[in-house]
């Protein structure tokens, strides 16, 4: 018969271990109310911040909305404007894609000349032009330097030409020959919604008036001084004579928007969309995407104007 001195070891033990299943039941509880906690407070900041950007994109198309007679209406020269929204800091830019290159409209000259001026030689710059055509047209023979299916089959890689339109710039990453530090130099000239084969002058950048035909380091840097100016004055930029025949329209309709925020506790979010303004009898807009954009690296300090 087992005595009670024996009885009460076994009872202790018992009751040792159902303590110590509490205890890591309990602590494991509160570890995952802690978790839950934590993610819930992580996707409540998120959201506000998403809130808040999409706020700023709201801000952007009043804007875009303004008579083109109203001086403090915002240009399509991607140039950041901060405003402050529910207690979070906001950059918002409005960029009119007719100031970028369009992929899919581009004459030959035009990307050739955009090649060259980011440093390709003459006879890098017919390779990857040719493999950029044979990419977006739609039949399976090589241009003379380009590449077809037999070239991406014998790079080694797994899949062909689209032989269609480019629908997105990251596309061009596919392209046989195209390098990711290339691909960077390009990215912020280049554009899939202009469908115009030339660009406006009045709003591009740098890089993309030494892509014109004609043009040269001294004539744009000269332009740009000009184009600075006439802004200064309220004034209309000047046309880019030496380029004038791969110029486009000085009204684009198309725009690049983004609204990057930052909240108080340090969450970003950013809201990127590609718009175009339906210019009928009731205005409206026109979206090509609506998506989540990358942060940037790096404050933007240069050219920025403070909006209240």
């Amino acid at each position: 018969m087992i005595n009670k001195k024996h009885q009460h070891g076994i009872a202790l033990v018992l009751v040792l271990w159902a303590t110590t299943l509490l205890t890591v039941i309990a602590a494991s509880f509160a570890f995952s109310m802690r978790t839950d906690t934590l993610l819930g407070q992580n996707l409540a900041a998120a959201a506000r911040a998403q809130a808040v950007a999409d706020a700023g994109m709201q801000r952007a198309f009043y804007e875009m909305f303004k008579p083109i007679s109203d001086l403090q209406r915002w240009k399509g020269d991607g140039v950041p404007h901060q405003w402050e929204f529910g207690g979070a800091k906001l950059s918002i830019s409005l960029l009119d894609v007719s100031g970028k290159i369009d992929l899919n409209s581009a004459s030959d000259d035009l990307l050739k000349g955009l090649l060259k001026s980011v440093g390709l030689n003459d006879e890098e710059s017919n390779i990857l032009l040719d493999a950029i055509v044979d990419w977006r047209d739609d039949d399976d023979l090589p241009r003379p330097k380009g590449a077809e299916v037999a070239e991406y089959k014998a790079a080694g890689l797994k899949y062909r030409p689209a032989n269609a339109p480019f629908e997105t710039v990251n596309e061009l990453q596919r392209v046989l020959g195209m390098t990711p530090e290339l691909y960077a130099n390009l990215a912020d000239t280049l554009t899939v919604d202009s469908h115009q084969a030339g660009v406006n002058a009045a709003i591009a950048p740098r890089k993309v008036l030494l892509a014109l035909p004609g043009a040269n380091v001294e004539l744009v840097d000269a332009y740009l001084l000009a184009r600075q100016e006439a802004l200064l004055k309220n004034l209309p930029p000047p046309p880019f004579a030496p380029a004038a025949a791969a110029v486009a329209g000085d009204d684009g309709s198309v725009y690049s928007v983004r609204a990057e925020a930052v909240s108080l506790d340090g969450t970003v979010f950013v809201r990127e969309a590609v718009v175009k303004i339906d210019q009928g009898a009731v205005r409206k807009f026109v979206f090509f995407s609506w998506k989540e954009g990358a942060a940037t690296l790096k404050p933007i300090v240069e050219e920025q104007v403070a909006i209240h």
